[in-house]
């Protein structure tokens, strides 16, 4: 298949054109595979995540308004199909970090000095930006995706996405209290 543009693939994929939907979802998968991991849902949620999505593409191929924003559209589909199933499941706390320990010294578990921890980093990311989050996000659980494909998700451009992550990783480094 030569390398067409979204629009072409869009307008292809309309009519029923099955290699336009494979190159759509060829170009696509990984970054809407990153989404619901990034969430921390297990495999098979994030399969069900993405099969959703690309219904959700499919019933909607004539409504896309800016396909040269067609992966940001698929990102934020996927991230609303992954805070569905979140929602719905609630926050499961497995039960042996839901038990206190009991501890001869009173002091602290390996276990617990990590929870805390990572309790804090939550607290701090919790309070950047949308698009900090999401390019920190990206950035951690989906390391394979090139600087392309992050920027169309978060909608910045490709030469500004390295300063914008910096300035995300800094200032949650601030509120962290870490020193650089």
């Amino acid at each position: 298949m030569r390398d067409w543009e979204n629009t072409e693939l869009l307008v292809h994929a309309c009519r029923g054109d099955a290699a336009a939907w494979h190159e759509i979802v060829r170009r696509y998968a990984r970054l809407v595979w990153a989404v619901p991991r990034s969430h921390r849902l297990s495999r098979e949620d994030a399969a069900d995540v993405c099969q959703a999505t690309w219904l959700a593409l499919a019933e909607n191929l004539a409504r896309i308004r800016r396909p040269d924003r067609l992966g940001a559209w698929l990102v934020t589909t996927t991230r609303r199909e992954t805070l569905a199933v979140l929602r719905s499941r609630g926050r499961e706390v497995p039960l042996e970090l839901a038990k206190p320990v009991d501890r001869a010294d009173g002091g602290p578990t390996p276990e617990e000095v990590a929870l805390a921890r990572d309790a804090g980093l939550w607290r701090a990311y919790a309070t950047l930006t949308d698009r900090c989050r999401e390019i920190l996000r990206l950035a951690a659980f989906a390391p394979e995706l090139s600087f392309t494909q992050v920027a169309a998700a978060v909608g910045v451009p490709v030469n500004s996405l390295g300063a914008t992550r910096g300035r995300c990783l800094d200032l949650l480094r601030r509120r962290l209290g870490v020193a650089r």
